[in-house]
Formats: C-alpha cells, sequence, structure tokens
C-alpha cells in the first residue's frame, strides 16, 4: 500500500513516549503499536484528530502517499 505511516517518527520528534500518548488517545498501546507500523487498514477520524492535538501536528504530518514502484516489465 503506497499510504506510509509516520507516527514513530513523529513520536521521536516531540520526544513523546507511546505509552503517554496511547493514554491521552484512549487506545492500547498494541493497538498504537500497530498503527505505527502500519499494519492497520484504517484509523478513526476521532483517533487521528486526537493524536493530532497530543502531537500538535497535522494529520498529513502523520501519513504520506509514495507511489509504489512499477512491477511492469518492458520486453521491448
Amino acid at each position: 500500500m503506497p499510504i506510509r505511516v509516520r507516527l514513530g517518527v513523529m513520536l521521536a520528534e516531540r520526544k513523546v513516549k507511546s505509552k503517554d500518548l496511547a493514554e491521552y488517545v484512549g487506545i492500547t498501546e498494541a493497538n498504537l503499536s500497530l498503527l505505527k507500523q502500519g499494519k492497520v487498514k484504517g484509523v478513526r477520524f476521532e483517533t487521528l484528530d486526537r493524536i493530532c492535538r497530543f502531537l500538535d501536528c497535522q494529520p498529513g504530518d502523520l501519513l504520506r502517499y509514495e507511489e509504489a514502484p512499477s512491477t511492469e516489465v518492458d520486453i521491448g
């Protein structure tokens, strides 16, 4: 999937512990870890809102679109 989650980067930049963010947002540390790893299929806007409030950032700071490299082979 071409959407990359940069939550780990934001936590490091803000010097925030995952435990503190998870507690503020109201989710388990395990679910926050899955989100950081990009292993979730979706995120609620309410959750995204609370993360952005706590980290003082925009959703675009947390999520990046990176086009996947083409797997087509040019046979010429």
